[in-house]
């Protein structure tokens, strides 16, 4: 394929052996090329990688929507009905999962200590919510408690530990994994009861869980229609807006780091100016020469822009390259996943990269390319 192009394009043949003759000045002015193509295309893939990270997490909670009181509402209920309750199933449709949730404050004791007052959640189906690190959620959940990891890991707890809620002493069943299917529920430091013991049958908090993101902004759309009807009796509260901010978060920050990245091609494009300018100067007889031959000016002008596009070229090439290997180790480190430096998205980056270097390459040799062209032959033959 090379031999072809220089075969076809003389001009290209005449670059590659002027470039040879200055080799390690050349090798200097590609590597500024390779430098810059790596920064911007490996910091346009870690900002991927990193928007990757964060937006996975993200989708544990993106299809959910919130159900609250309206606290700053006038006349709102303080609480949430079994008549509600209903109401939100029906409106969020046989596809949507609901999650009512009882919470209050109570004296636990989690060391045989005087007890401390803590936020209790009673959950009627905690294994479709919660996810065990230790132990076994039950799906009939009647009796024991569940423990936070980061509670069981202060107060030494595991499955089969005794605590004392009330008064009353229950076994830890189970120890909560970080995270779980319903996002919106803390566990780190959450006590989990069965909602026999409360005795009110009322509900601090629905959580819906949709299909997906869209399915969930259209849910929460409707429960606020027909749940408020006219008063702002509760708050329904999804993640579109949080999505939107998170979008556009990063998306400025890529921009950022590829204007970072494209500093080193600036400086890549002085350097290779300044290796045309130098070669200029050097080959002033010999352009001469070109051009009492028969030369004429867009000839010169032709075989000093191809040695700029020659070092762009291979300058961006052998960026590419390491840029890949680059993300992949971005990748595995961040996502464990090495492969996914393949992603169609990076690969945007990556030829984004590749043309600004080219780019850089052919501007910076335009000036150099014009002064030789218009060199006079008769001056060039005098020097």
């Amino acid at each position: 394929m090379i031999d072809w192009l220089l075969k076809r394009f003389p001009a290209l043949l005449m670059a590659r052996r002027n470039i040879g003759r200055t080799k390690v000045r050349s090798v200097l002015a590609a590597l500024g090329i390779v430098i810059g193509v790596i920064a911007i295309a490996s910091l346009g893939m870690f900002g991927l990688t990193l928007r990757y990270q964060i937006t996975e997490n993200f989708d544990d909670i993106a299809n959910q929507v919130t159900v609250e009181p309206n606290r700053d509402g006038r006349q709102a209920p303080t609480a949430i009905s079994e008549r509600e309750v209903r109401d939100i199933r029906r409106i969020a449709g046989t596809s949507a999962s609901v999650v009512p949730l009882q919470q209050q404050r109570a004296p636990v004791s989690l060391d045989r200590g005087p007890p401390q007052n803590r936020f209790m959640y009673a959950v009627d189906s905690p294994a479709g919510v919660y996810e065990a690190s230790e132990g076994t959620i039950p799906e009939n959940f009647r009796s024991g408690a569940l423990v936070g990891q980061q509670l069981a890991m202060e107060y030494d707890l595991e499955p089969g530990s005794s605590i004392s809620i009330n008064g009353s002493t229950t076994r830890v069943r189970a120890i909560l994994a970080p995270g779980g299917t319903v996002g919106f529920l803390p566990t780190a430091n959450v006590v989990v009861v069965p909602t026999t013991m409360f005795q009110q049958r009322t509900y601090s908090q629905v959580i819906v869980q949709a299909e997906d993101s869209q399915a969930a902004n259209e849910t929460a759309m409707a429960l606020r229609e027909q749940l408020n009807d006219r008063r702002d009796r509760f708050t329904v509260d999804d993640n579109a807006d949080l999505a939107d901010q998170i979008g556009e978060t990063f998306q400025a920050l890529n921009l950022f780091l590829l204007g970072i990245g494209s500093i080193s091609l600036l400086v890549a494009g002085v350097s290779i100016l300044n290796v045309m300018l130098m070669s200029t100067v050097e080959r002033r007889q010999e352009i001469g020469v070109l051009r009492a031959v028969g030369f004429q000016k867009r000839d010169v002008l032709k075989i000093m822009l191809s040695e700029a596009v020659l070092l762009g070229v291979v300058g961006g090439i052998v960026g590419v390259v390491f840029s890949m290997i680059a993300g992949g180790l971005i990748n595995h480190f961040m996502l464990d996943d090495a492969l996914l430096a393949f992603r169609p998205d990076n690969f945007l980056y990556v030829g984004l990269a590749f043309a600004f270097g080219v780019g850089t390459s052919l501007l910076s040799g335009l000036y150099p390319a014009w002064k030789a062209a218009n060199e006079r032959p008769v001056d060039a033959l005098r020097s």
